[in-house]
């Protein structure tokens, strides 16, 4: 049976916790690099570039919800999610280091097909781990203010990762002085922490996940489609999946606008570093306020309370096109606390979403719903950088090849800055209007 809060090790804890060095680098890296490498290393045109980094995704809505139907249909006759999770972890290796071994001296087309198929096929793998990894916490406890506990522990060893991973992967890139030498050792380094990382979360966390088959019914054939039957009968599931795709589509573009903002706008490349630990920085700090936060007011109104501080903080930043300075890091800092928020509460009200959806339905279905969850995360983290690409393909960036900083004309410049902190901030207002009135007020058993 599903463990009491109390009931969960520090050791199991510890292991779930440590999968977010694979969802962190992997989710996150991509969308901080593949844009600048496409259009700045490749030659790829920003507006092809951006339809390189949305196809994999969209292949990911199609594939996830499958593999959560395929996951549910284990778990239900072996009361254990790991067999995916291993096959990921194993895959994912050469597929992430290929992508970023495209052929440089080729046409762009050439380059661009390239990390189209490896990036596609590292995303599947990808998804192999992840869908089952997000379905974990409802099995490992059914208290409410516990789940919160334990993805705060994620959550912390998520804005770790993203850390090392997107300042430490890129400082590699850059020691070595970018290109493809710089690209391809970049990728070796990142995916051995990120296969770590998945490897911990199955071997110790989907372990301790075991439950009897008993518990989850009996697989249907029907169940790949299950998640959709759910988002489409199920408002609590459709809303809070909404307001997560569409938070992490902002936050995918301020990641894909970090490098362009530092390169163009801050004249200063190197500055990609302090961008990114001030974004994800204040989470390893906050993680305990916003654990309280959720246990005073609950996760409904910790999630628009963080939401309110990412735009509050995204408006200001819009002054950076006509005023850049040292002042962006402490503001991009605001972000970032935020940002835990908008991470922790709606990780953590899924698994009260999912018990919900069996209590109604009769049938565990929590991969096939963490299936779609999964897809519309990858899908807004890809559209993102792809959203932000189109920006500048409207602005009139120049591309250029070899890592080259070339001058942009003002519009440019004016649309680098606007897209890393206006249409955020239009995004996030969005999603807070729809929880703010879609959304049941009582968010607490």
């Amino acid at each position: 049976m599903t463990q009491r809060a109390d009931d969960v090790p520090r050791r199991v804890t510890a292991g779930f916790a440590a999968g977010s060095l694979g969802t962190g680098g992997f989710g996150v890296l991509p969308g901080l690099v593949m844009a600048y490498y496409l259009t700045d290393t490749l030659a790829v045109s920003a507006l092809l570039a951006s339809a390189v980094v949305v196809i994999p995704k969209l292949v990911d809505v199609v594939v996830n919800p499958l593999i959560g139907g395929r996951n549910d249909a284990a778990f239900a006759r072996t009361g254990s999610r790991t067999r995916l999770m291993w096959l990921g972890t194993v895959a994912i290796v050469p597929l992430f280091i290929a992508t970023f071994c495209a052929p440089t001296g080729a046409p762009p087309l050439v380059g661009a097909a390239w990390v189209l198929l490896f990036f596609t096929a590292a995303a599947v793998a990808y998804a192999c781990f992840q869908v089952p990894y997000i379905a974990l916490p409802t099995d490992l406890t059914g208290d409410y203010h516990a789940r919160t506990r334990l993805i705060s522990a994620r959550i912390a060893v998520l804005a770790s990762a993203i850390l090392i991973l997107g300042a430490g992967a890129t400082a590699v890139r850059d020691a070595l002085g970018g290109g493809a030498t710089g690209y391809a050792v970049m990728a070796a380094v990142a995916v051995t922490v990120i296969a770590a990382g998945m490897a911990a979360a199955t071997a110790i966390a989907g372990t301790a996940a075991r439950r009897s088959p008993q518990a989850v019914g009996t697989p249907h054939r029907d169940d790949h489609r299950a998640a959709f039957v759910a988002l489409r009968t199920h408002r609590h599931y459709r809303i809070l999946l909404s307001v997560f795709v569409i938070q992490a589509l902002a936050s995918a573009v301020m990641l894909a606008g970090a490098q362009y903002l530092a390169a163009y706008v801050l004249d200063d490349p190197g500055a990609l570093t302090g961008l990114f630990a001030a974004l994800v920085g204040p989470a390893l700090l906050v993680m305990p306020l916003w654990v309280r936060v959720g246990r005073r007011i609950g996760k409904r109104r910790g999630l628009y309370a963080a939401s309110a501080v990412f735009l509050a903080a995204d408006i200001v930043l819009t002054a950076a096109v006509v005023a850049p300075g040292a002042w962006v890091f402490a503001v991009v800092a605001m972000t970032g606390i935020g940002y835990a928020g908008m991470q922790t509460f709606p990780l953590a009200m899924l698994p009260d979403v999912i018990d919900e959806h069996t209590r109604r339905t009769g049938h565990d279905r929590g991969g096939a719903l963490s299936g779609l969850w999964t897809a519309g995360e990858t899908l807004g983290m890809a559209v993102g950088p792809g959203v932000y690409l189109l920006v500048l393909a409207g602005s009139g960036f120049v591309s250029s090849s070899a890592d080259d900083v070339v001058d942009q004309p003002s519009s440019a410049l004016i649309g680098i800055t606007a897209g890393f902190s206006l249409l955020p901030a239009v995004l996030v207002a969005a999603s807070m209007l729809l929880l703010l009135t879609r959304y049941d007020r009582k968010d607490s058993p």
